[in-house]
C-alpha cells in the first residue's frame, strides 16, 4: 500500500488514497503503528481521503491513537494539498470531514487556507477561554511559554475531573508585536505538537475577545507561521473563519 507524508507547520499525517477502500479503518491498531515514530512511520495522524457524491472528496481523519477524532485543522489543509496531488482538485474545493463540509483554497504549490466551522457559542472566564472550533480547545494566555511546562500542564487540565472523559485540547497563548504565539497539547496523540491547527483558531478568538482588535492575526507555533482571520459578530458569535499555512508534502514509500 502507498502513503505519503505530509505536514502543515510541523503538524504530520500520513495521508492514504483510499478511493478504492483498500485500507481498513475498523484497524486501529494499525493506525496506531503507523504514526508511531519509532515502530511505524512516524506522524500526529493518518488521514485518508475518498470518493463522497456530493463533494470532491471525504477526509477521514484518525488521531495517533488509532481512533477517528474530531477536526483537525491541519490535516485538512495537507488533506487539501493530497488531493491537489492526486488529481482529484485544481485550486479550490468543497469537501467533508467529520464536522461537516470545508472550502479551502489552493494559493500556491505550499500555501493552503482552510474555511472553518462557525463558533457559536465560547465559554469565557478569568484565566482561560474553552470553545469548540471542530475540536474541543481550552485557552489560557500567560506572560512567557517558555515558562510553562507545555506537557505537564496541558496533561493535568485535558485529564482533569471536568475534561477527563471527553477530552479537550489545551493551548497555551503568548501575545507577541505582531500577534500571538501558541503551543498546544493534543488530546489523541497525549502530547506536545509543533502545531494544531483548530488550537490556533481557539487561541485567535480567544485574543479578540480579549482584545478587539485584530481580525486577522499571525500566529507562531513552534512548527512554523500561521493565520486565522475571521468575521466577528455579537455574543462571541464567528463566521467566516479561515485558517492559512503552509502544506508540504514530505515524502512517499510502500507499507
Amino acid at each position: 500500500m502507498k502513503f505519503y507524508k505530509y505536514q502543515g507547520a510541523g503538524n504530520d499525517f500520513v495521508m492514504i488514497d483510499n478511493r478504492k477502500k483498500v485500507f481498513n479503518k475498523e484497524n486501529h491498531q494499525l493506525v496506531e503503528k503507523l504514526c508511531d515514530r519509532r515502530f511505524g512511520i512516524g506522524a500526529d495522524g493518518l488521514i485518508l481521503i475518498e470518493d463522497h457524491k456530493k463533494y470532491d472528496f471525504e477526509m477521514i481523519y484518525f488521531n495517533a491513537d488509532g481512533y477517528q477524532s474530531s477536526m483537525c485543522g491541519n490535516g485538512g489543509r495537507c488533506a487539501v494539498a493530497f488531493a491537489e496531488n492526486l488529481g482529484i482538485i485544481e485550486t479550490k474545493t468543497r469537501f467533508l470531514a467529520i464536522d461537516g463540509e470545508h472550502e479551502a483554497v489552493i494559493k500556491n504549490e505550499d500555501w493552503v487556507e482552510l474555511k472553518m466551522s462557525n463558533v457559536e457559542t465560547v465559554e469565557v472566564n478569568d484565566n482561560h477561554f474553552v470553545l469548540d472550533t471542530g475540536s474541543p480547545h481550552y485557552v489560557a494566555f500567560v506572560e512567557d511559554l517558555n515558562a510553562i511546562d507545555i506537557f505537564e500542564e496541558g496533561r493535568a487540565i485535558r485529564f482533569n475531573e471536568r475534561f477527563n472523559e471527553r477530552g479537550i485540547n489545551v493551548n497555551f497563548a503568548a501575545k507577541t508585536a505582531e500577534g500571538i504565539e501558541v503551543a498546544t497539547y493534543e488530546r489523541g496523540v497525549e502530547n506536545e505538537t509543533l502545531a494544531c491547527g483548530t488550537g490556533v483558531t481557539a487561541c485567535a478568538i480567544a485574543y479578540w475577545i480579549q482584545n478587539k482588535t485584530l481580525t486577522n492575526i499571525p500566529i507562531k507555533v513552534k512548527g512554523g507561521d500561521l493565520s486565522v482571520n475571521f468575521k466577528p459578530s455579537e455574543n462571541n458569535h464567528f463566521t467566516n473563519i479561515w485558517l492559512c499555512g503552509g502544506a508540504t508534502f514530505v515524502f512517499e514509500g510502500d507499507i
